[in-house]
């Protein structure tokens, strides 16, 4: 009975300083000692880390906003303590004798006691470590591990501080966009509304798609290759083989062949000379079919046993 009481003494007196005082509480070697020893009928979590700039550990002070906004929570949803729990933090120059009395070399540790007396006692009343090695934890997942390791039971949740500085960028933000698009709209829906500017992106698009570009990234394949006597591969053989040139060069000739159906289904019947509108027909014509017959002999390249070609290739 005199062990009971003094338990909860001892968590009657933290817990006061962890409603009134900093959260979570600020230890030293002593309060350490004395707060995570046997018997408990309570749960402790201690940090253990080191925060001067001289230790050099970024984690650490990455990490210290999120454990406190999970201190910070804790008290504001459990003031009456009916989660038996206790959160602190010791710091590396408050606590260099535990530091050395754990042999921890790095920081920060998380540490999890569970109580050793009581209806919530565990035979196991060895510290469960928080694992850090995914880098810098968000106060949620703190949070939720804490959890796992307590009674069932309501708990209180994550409440995070407003952000003010970020709310008022961020209005400024939309307030300068809004600002700006409202005298910008005169120049930006005319060039917006252009039907040849879409035009001239779909077409880059498809052009950009179709010839194998994320083909290549996907399977990270090379730019060119060697033909084995001492030349260079532009096109790879083969259906499930591409270099990164020949890409290139296949929507260079798709390029070429759109660009010149254009010319001949829109610009030559605009053209009011019968002279100049029947050499543009011919060029275009000459274009399209030198284009195709390049494009049928990379085909072949691709797929040998394909029977047709085109002169001049």
């Amino acid at each position: 009975m005199a062990a009971k009481a003094k338990t909860v003494d001892k968590f009657e007196q933290y817990h006061a300083k962890f409603t009134s005082g900093p959260s979570p509480l600020k230890l030293d070697d002593a309060s350490y000692e004395r707060l995570t020893a046997a018997p408990r009928d309570y749960s402790v979590a201690v940090l253990l880390t080191a925060l001067e700039a001289r230790f050099g550990c970024k984690l650490c002070r990455d990490f210290q906003p999120e454990w406190d906004v999970v201190g910070r929570s804790w008290i504001r949803g459990n003031k009456r303590g009916d989660t038996r729990l206790l959160l602190g933090t010791l710091d590396f120059a408050d606590g260099k004798g535990t530091f050395q009395k754990l042999m921890l070399q790095t920081a920060p540790i998380l540490m999890f006691f569970p109580p050793t007396v009581g209806l919530e006692a565990k035979s196991d009343a060895q510290p469960i470590r928080y694992d850090f090695t995914m880098g810098p934890q968000s106060a949620e997942q703190v949070h939720d591990w804490i959890i796992r390791h307590l009674p069932p039971g309501p708990k209180p949740p994550i409440y995070r501080p407003v952000n003010y500085i970020r709310l008022i960028t961020i209005t400024t933000a939309i307030l300068g966009i809004v600002s700006f698009v409202s005298v910008a709209s005169p120049y930006i829906i005319p060039i917006i509304q252009n039907r040849n500017l879409w035009a001239a992106i779909s077409l880059i698009t498809i052009l950009l798609f179709t010839s194998g570009h994320m083909f290549n990234h996907i399977r990270k394949v090379p730019y060119v290759s060697g033909n084995g006597k001492g030349g260079i591969s532009y096109f790879a053989g083969g259906f499930s083989n591409q270099f990164g040139l020949e890409t290139q060069i296949v929507a260079a000739m798709y390029g070429t062949l759109s660009f010149a159906t254009i010319a001949l289904a829109l610009k030559v019947p605009r053209m009011i000379d019968p002279k100049k509108q029947q050499i543009a027909v011919f060029v275009w014509g000459a274009v399209v079919f030198g284009m195709y017959s390049f494009l049928l002999s990379v085909f072949r390249v691709k797929n040998g046993g394909y029977p047709f070609h085109l002169p001049p290739f």
